[in-house]
């Protein structure tokens, strides 16, 4: 399904259809397509976006110019769906993750994980 064809309304659809046009162009490719190109040249060069897209918008809240942080994200947000939709992961998937998180110190769910898991402090 075309991006033109779908209808964004609220905040919710612009992930549905992000989603929907990323699962479409896994299923088939299309040579003028940017996420098509991305799953064509494999978890490596997806990885490496997600990274790219990392530290530009780190960067970009460095500098805080607000637009440059928003075009950022923007950029992050959809290179993490596509890295999502590699693994079949949906979206809902990390907004269920962030409920159940919700609610909870930042502190106290940390120190819940699996230590083995931790980060290095």
């Amino acid at each position: 399904m075309a991006a033109a064809q779908h209808q964004i309304k609220t905040q919710e659809d612009v992930f549905a259809c992000l989603e929907a046009v990323i699962r479409e162009r896994k299923r088939q490719p299309s040579s003028d397509s940017y996420v098509s190109s991305l799953f064509a040249r494999g978890l490596d060069r997806i990885l490496a976006k997600v990274g790219e897209e990392a530290t530009e918008t780190a960067i970009a809240g460095k500098g805080g110019k607000r637009e440059e942080i928003v075009h950022e994200a923007a950029d992050l947000l959809f290179h993490l769906l596509v890295l999502l939709g590699y693994y079949d992961i949906p979206w809902e998937a990390v907004c269920g993750e962030l409920r159940r998180r919700f609610g909870t110190s930042g502190l106290e769910e940390k120190n819940s994980r699996d230590p083995s898991a931790k980060e290095p402090s």
